[in-house]
């Protein structure tokens, strides 16, 4: 641990992450835990002390990895603990998904379920003896707390080394035995009719038709359904089976657009639902999902020419131009659930920035009238505002929302017009009044923290979804907005030398800098995979061959670097790194 001025003049006592770029483990800098990243320095100290290792992975707008980190990281009689008994080891698993990846399967496997903060501790072989994920402080409903965990592993590690390391063995044996065979092709005929069908009955037994969706709460957009409905209803446009795909996609995009998950007023939409009814989200905003969502509505758009799917999608690309973006063309990763309710509070609170309280909305659209419609009276009716704020205390564990308003819209524009005896150009005009009145307000507010990584396979994603808007809504500032993220990637993520695509970079101290690590990560097969498709789309916008010619190459470094020729199939991660003991492939 080391001491670091912390800009008031006092000075701040700081570990060994104070030394990366990752804003995740900038986090946790200053917690009193001696954390170290994934490298050789902890795996030799591990070793040397015959210490087992606790690993910690998560990801900075993940809202228990803060609850997490305020309960137990920062705590000091537990940090005694980790750092008297273990060696303590941070990642982010959106820099080092093959960790992830690799402890995620045995979490899976032994809890049954996952999730972030992932947990667990390792042998200084590496190799996984137990874990899970959040864990409280104390015990509390029988079930053991942190500091209890901790305490029982630390004295089973000093009294059963020779057994817990056997059992760590038994872990990867089986893990290994678990990638072979699911990794292994089981015929090399291509998969015919049959996939589809059985694909289109999995939909249709899942398919929520009320409020549209695939799954139960919680209940995240998925677009890739989409891909896949959209391609079926391609294939068979005119039948009924077709059809069915269409209107799953419709409604469930429609549904989504209404609800709160989309944020009305800042654009853009949220990870996820807490409801059936896209109603409470959780408020963290992922590129990635901008990026797949405003090829959904794209995809809506130009299979409808409904200008509500179009609008949705400049209404994505307006967030991640504000919001996400760097200055030099590249996007970031993501912003965060939790923020201040206001300047100088103690705490940050999920949803702080998004939600609003009856009162606030009364005072901000006052007596706004246009043609005799109450400003007031017909937002507040579009979105079910009420008094009492519309979250229901089920959607509300912590009781964060108690009087808050989350917009949601459960009609529709027309049925607000029907009930204000106007048009729904009228509806969407005042609505769009109101959101500006709104916005300026939000932006009084402490704002969410952004993730300033720039992870090269979400950019590429981003990149078709800025290409294909541009191209279907013959917008050509969202291609060149395309064309800047792609310049942005072979600058700074791409060394032509050696052919070698890198996983991300960070934003810099000044907003026209970009930072990268001395040893960067190298790229992940989703990286190459999502930069391939990004620069297809772009050179369908463009038809300019460098785009197409860039492409060809990451796909021979694709094919080089991830496949699998034995068994077929492209692994997740490259070869060459000691410290991953199983290259796993995807869906597994």
């Amino acid at each position: 641990m080391t001491t670091e001025a912390d800009g008031s003049g006092s000075n701040k006592r700081t570990n060994r992450l104070i030394s990366e770029k990752s804003p995740y483990l900038l986090q946790h800098a200053t917690n009193p835990v001696d954390w170290y990243p994934w490298g050789q320095e902890a795996f030799d100290k591990a070793k040397t002390e015959d210490k087992l290792i606790f690993l910690s992975v998560g990801y900075s707008t993940c809202h228990w990895c803060h609850v997490m980190e305020k309960e137990s990281f920062e705590n000091e009689s537990v940090a005694e603990i980790m750092n008297q008994y273990f060696v303590n080891i941070k990642v982010d698993r959106e820099e080092r998904p093959d960790v992830d990846k690799l402890y995620m399967s045995f979490i899976q496997a032994t809890v049954g379920g996952g999730g972030w903060p992932m947990s667990v501790f390792l042998t200084p072989e590496l190799q996984p003896i137990a874990g899970g994920t959040y864990f409280p402080p104390e015990d509390k409903y029988g079930r053991p707390g942190f500091k209890t965990v901790l305490q029982n592993i630390a004295e089973q590690w000093d009294k059963k080394k020779s057994s817990m390391r056997e059992s760590g063995k038994y872990s990867l044996e089986i893990l290994k035995k678990i990638a072979e065979k699911e990794s292994k092709v089981p015929t090399a005929k291509v998969p015919g009719e049959d996939v589809w069908k059985k694909c289109l009955l999995q939909f249709t037994r899942n398919y929520e038709s009320d409020y549209g969706g695939f799954n139960t709460a919680p209940k995240f957009p998925q677009p890739v359904n989409f891909n896949y409905l959209f391609h079926m209803y391609a294939r068979n446009k005119k039948s009924e089976q077709g059809f069915m795909c269409l209107q799953m996609c419709l409604h469930t995009l429609t549904k989504m657009a209404y609800g709160g998950i989309h944020d009305h007023v800042n654009c853009g939409f949220a990870r996820y639902s807490v409801d059936d009814r896209w109603h409470v989200p959780h408020f963290e905003k992922m590129l990635y999902d901008q990026a797949q969502l405003a090829v959904s509505y794209c995809d809506a758009y130009v299979l409808t020419k409904d200008d509500f799917y179009a609008d949705v999608v400049r209404d994505i690309l307006t967030y991640v131009s504000r919001d996400l973006s760097h200055p030099l063309g590249g996007f970031y990763g993501a912003q965060d659930a939790d923020s201040y309710p206001y300047h100088g509070a103690p705490h940050k609170e999920e949803g702080a920035f998004c939600v609003w309280e009856l009162a606030e909305i009364q005072e901000l659209l006052g007596e706004q009238e246009t043609d005799g419609i109450s400003h007031l009276n017909l937002f507040v009716h579009h979105y079910n505002v009420q008094k009492e704020g519309n979250v229901k205390p089920s959607q509300d564990p912590h009781g964060e929302l108690l009087n808050k308003n989350v917009l949601v819209c459960f009609g529709s524009y027309q049925s607000t017009a029907n009930t204000f005896d106007t048009t729904e150009d009228k509806v969407k005009q005042i609505l769009k009044e109101c959101h500006a009145v709104l916005y300026r307000e939000r932006q009084k507010r402490p704002p969410p923290d952004t993730d300033t990584k720039i992870v090269t396979s979400w950019n590429g994603l981003m990149i078709s979804g800025y290409a294909k808007a541009g191209f279907a809504l013959k917008d050509q500032a969202y291609i060149d907005r395309a064309v800047r993220a792609a310049n942005f990637i072979r600058s700074h993520l791409w060394r032509e030398d050696d052919k070698t695509l890198m996983r991300c970079c960070y934003k810099g101290k000044g907003d026209n800098e970009v930072d990268v690590t001395p040893d960067p990560v190298p790229g992940f097969l989703d990286d190459h995979a999502f930069l391939i498709r990004g620069l297809l789309d772009l050179y369908e916008a463009t038809l300019d061959a460098d785009w197409l010619q860039w492409a060809e190459t990451l796909q021979e470094q694709q094919d080089l670097k991830f496949w699998d020729s034995r068994a077929f199939g492209y692994f997740t991660s490259p070869e060459g790194d000691p410290s991953i003991l199983i290259r796993g492939k995807e869906g597994e």
